[in-house]
Protein backbone atom coordinates (compact mmCIF):
# COMPACT_ATOMS: atom_id res chain seq x y z
CA UNK A 1 0.00 0.00 0.00
CA UNK A 2 1.43 3.48 -0.86
CA UNK A 3 1.90 5.67 1.93
CA UNK A 4 -0.30 8.26 0.42
CA UNK A 5 -3.46 5.70 1.07
CA UNK A 6 -1.83 4.66 4.52
CA UNK A 7 -2.25 8.71 5.33
CA UNK A 8 -5.98 8.66 4.00
CA UNK A 9 -7.42 5.75 5.81
CA UNK A 10 -5.44 7.10 9.10
CA UNK A 11 -7.18 10.32 8.62
CA UNK A 12 -10.46 8.66 7.66
CA UNK A 13 -10.58 6.57 10.68
CA UNK A 14 -9.48 9.57 12.72
CA UNK A 15 -12.71 11.41 11.86
CA UNK A 16 -14.74 8.56 12.58
CA UNK A 17 -13.33 8.66 15.90
CA UNK A 18 -13.67 12.24 16.19
CA UNK A 19 -17.07 13.22 14.57
CA UNK A 20 -19.18 15.14 16.75
CA UNK A 21 -22.83 15.75 16.16
CA UNK A 22 -23.98 18.66 14.69
CA UNK A 23 -26.61 20.03 17.38
CA UNK A 24 -25.91 23.51 18.63
CA UNK A 25 -24.48 23.66 22.39
CA UNK A 26 -22.07 26.63 24.32
CA UNK A 27 -19.14 25.34 23.30
CA UNK A 28 -16.77 24.60 26.01
CA UNK A 29 -13.36 26.80 26.52
CA UNK A 30 -10.53 26.56 28.60
CA UNK A 31 -8.88 29.21 30.09
CA UNK A 32 -5.52 28.01 30.14
CA UNK A 33 -5.47 28.26 26.63
CA UNK A 34 -5.17 31.53 25.02
CA UNK A 35 -7.92 32.58 23.00
CA UNK A 36 -6.49 32.24 19.51
CA UNK A 37 -9.48 34.47 18.37
CA UNK A 38 -10.65 36.15 20.66
CA UNK A 39 -13.37 39.11 19.54
CA UNK A 40 -11.09 41.86 19.95
CA UNK A 41 -9.73 40.72 16.52
CA UNK A 42 -12.23 41.15 14.85
CA UNK A 43 -14.70 44.43 13.66
CA UNK A 44 -18.57 43.69 13.84
CA UNK A 45 -19.65 45.87 10.83
CA UNK A 46 -23.44 45.18 11.79
CA UNK A 47 -24.99 44.06 8.79
CA UNK A 48 -23.94 39.88 9.19
CA UNK A 49 -20.34 40.56 8.68
CA UNK A 50 -17.43 40.29 10.14
CA UNK A 51 -13.62 41.61 9.13
CA UNK A 52 -10.82 39.49 10.80
CA UNK A 53 -8.15 42.14 11.70
CA UNK A 54 -5.28 40.23 11.31
CA UNK A 55 -6.04 38.72 7.52
CA UNK A 56 -7.97 41.80 6.42
CA UNK A 57 -10.77 38.79 5.57
CA UNK A 58 -14.02 39.38 5.78
CA UNK A 59 -16.67 36.67 6.90
CA UNK A 60 -20.32 36.17 7.08
CA UNK A 61 -21.22 35.99 10.73
CA UNK A 62 -23.71 33.03 9.79
CA UNK A 63 -23.25 29.39 8.57
CA UNK A 64 -25.40 29.97 5.07
CA UNK A 65 -29.21 29.60 5.78
CA UNK A 66 -28.92 30.71 8.61
CA UNK A 67 -29.61 34.50 9.30
CA UNK A 68 -31.15 37.21 11.70
CA UNK A 69 -29.59 38.36 14.76
CA UNK A 70 -27.23 35.77 16.53
CA UNK A 71 -27.78 33.41 13.24
CA UNK A 72 -31.58 31.96 15.00
CA UNK A 73 -33.49 32.37 11.21
CA UNK A 74 -33.15 29.62 8.94
CA UNK A 75 -31.04 25.89 9.10
CA UNK A 76 -27.73 26.03 8.19
CA UNK A 77 -27.26 24.17 4.79
CA UNK A 78 -25.33 20.99 4.67
CA UNK A 79 -23.93 19.85 1.21
CA UNK A 80 -21.61 18.19 -1.55
CA UNK A 81 -18.87 20.41 -2.40
CA UNK A 82 -20.22 21.38 -6.06
CA UNK A 83 -22.93 22.79 -4.21
CA UNK A 84 -20.79 24.27 -1.97
CA UNK A 85 -18.51 26.09 -4.31
CA UNK A 86 -21.79 27.44 -5.81
CA UNK A 87 -23.72 28.78 -2.86
CA UNK A 88 -21.46 32.38 -3.29
CA UNK A 89 -24.08 32.68 -6.24
CA UNK A 90 -27.03 32.75 -4.14
CA UNK A 91 -25.60 35.39 -1.50
CA UNK A 92 -23.81 37.82 -4.25
CA UNK A 93 -25.52 41.48 -3.19
CA UNK A 94 -25.17 40.44 0.57
CA UNK A 95 -23.98 43.67 2.63
CA UNK A 96 -23.50 45.14 -0.76
CA UNK A 97 -21.04 43.15 -1.93
CA UNK A 98 -20.71 40.77 -4.92
CA UNK A 99 -17.23 38.64 -4.56
CA UNK A 100 -18.70 35.97 -1.79
CA UNK A 101 -16.17 32.88 -2.38
CA UNK A 102 -15.73 29.25 -0.48
CA UNK A 103 -12.77 30.40 1.73
CA UNK A 104 -9.67 28.18 1.25
CA UNK A 105 -8.40 25.90 3.78
CA UNK A 106 -5.69 28.02 5.24
CA UNK A 107 -8.63 31.13 5.35
CA UNK A 108 -10.90 28.43 7.12
CA UNK A 109 -8.20 27.29 9.57
CA UNK A 110 -7.69 31.03 10.56
CA UNK A 111 -10.76 31.01 12.39
CA UNK A 112 -10.36 28.04 14.56
CA UNK A 113 -10.52 29.07 18.17
CA UNK A 114 -7.70 26.56 19.57
CA UNK A 115 -9.19 27.10 23.31
CA UNK A 116 -13.06 25.63 22.40
CA UNK A 117 -14.35 22.52 21.11
CA UNK A 118 -17.75 21.71 20.19
CA UNK A 119 -17.74 24.26 18.35
CA UNK A 120 -14.16 25.30 17.70
CA UNK A 121 -14.72 29.06 17.16
CA UNK A 122 -15.68 32.15 18.66
CA UNK A 123 -19.46 32.28 19.34
CA UNK A 124 -19.52 35.86 20.23
CA UNK A 125 -18.03 36.29 16.39
CA UNK A 126 -19.50 33.10 14.82
CA UNK A 127 -23.06 32.41 16.66
CA UNK A 128 -24.76 29.17 16.04
CA UNK A 129 -21.54 27.52 14.31
CA UNK A 130 -22.69 23.88 13.62
CA UNK A 131 -19.96 21.64 15.87
CA UNK A 132 -19.52 19.86 12.27
CA UNK A 133 -16.99 19.61 8.97
CA UNK A 134 -16.95 22.86 6.50
CA UNK A 135 -15.91 22.42 2.95
CA UNK A 136 -13.03 24.46 1.76
CA UNK A 137 -12.37 25.65 -2.05
CA UNK A 138 -9.19 23.31 -1.20
CA UNK A 139 -8.85 20.38 -3.08
CA UNK A 140 -6.46 17.56 -1.66
CA UNK A 141 -3.54 17.37 -4.17
CA UNK A 142 -3.20 13.37 -3.62
CA UNK A 143 -6.59 12.63 -4.75
CA UNK A 144 -8.70 15.45 -6.21
CA UNK A 145 -11.67 13.77 -5.90
CA UNK A 146 -11.73 15.01 -2.03
CA UNK A 147 -10.96 18.31 -0.81
CA UNK A 148 -10.07 19.79 2.98
CA UNK A 149 -12.06 20.89 5.26
CA UNK A 150 -12.20 22.04 8.67
CA UNK A 151 -14.53 20.01 11.68
CA UNK A 152 -15.94 22.76 14.13
CA UNK A 153 -16.60 20.20 16.43
CA UNK A 154 -12.95 19.49 17.23
CA UNK A 155 -11.09 22.00 15.58
CA UNK A 156 -9.39 18.87 13.25
CA UNK A 157 -8.47 19.96 9.41
CA UNK A 158 -9.00 16.64 7.47
CA UNK A 159 -10.34 15.95 3.91
CA UNK A 160 -13.23 13.91 2.41
CA UNK A 161 -14.72 12.85 -0.69
CA UNK A 162 -16.32 15.76 -2.58
CA UNK A 163 -19.72 13.68 -3.38
CA UNK A 164 -20.59 13.31 0.45
CA UNK A 165 -23.78 15.29 0.74
CA UNK A 166 -22.71 16.97 3.51
CA UNK A 167 -20.50 19.54 4.55
CA UNK A 168 -21.13 23.12 6.26
CA UNK A 169 -20.77 26.09 4.49
CA UNK A 170 -19.35 29.72 5.68
CA UNK A 171 -18.42 32.49 3.22
CA UNK A 172 -15.75 34.70 2.37
CA UNK A 173 -14.72 38.00 0.74
CA UNK A 174 -11.25 39.61 0.36
CA UNK A 175 -7.80 38.16 -0.23
CA UNK A 176 -7.00 36.24 -3.45
CA UNK A 177 -8.50 32.59 -2.38
CA UNK A 178 -5.13 31.24 -3.24
CA UNK A 179 -2.38 29.82 -1.46
CA UNK A 180 -0.36 33.17 -0.27
CA UNK A 181 -2.39 33.05 2.61
CA UNK A 182 -0.09 32.51 5.63
CA UNK A 183 -1.45 30.95 8.58
CA UNK A 184 1.41 31.23 11.00
CA UNK A 185 1.39 35.13 10.67
CA UNK A 186 -1.89 35.72 9.91
CA UNK A 187 -1.24 37.61 6.85
CA UNK A 188 -0.61 37.48 3.07
CA UNK A 189 2.93 36.53 2.14
CA UNK A 190 4.82 39.49 -0.22
CA UNK A 191 4.30 37.22 -3.59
Amino acid sequence: MFNSQRILIVVACTAAVFAVPSVHAAATCKTFNAPTTPAADFIEHGNGTVTHKSTGLIWKSCPEGLSGPQCGEGKALSADWQTALSAPAATQGFAGFSDWRLPNIKELQSIVEISCSAPSVNETIFPKTPADWFWSSTSLAVAATDAWGVNFGTGYVFPKTKQAPYGFVRLVRGGSGSSDFDLTSGAKSGK
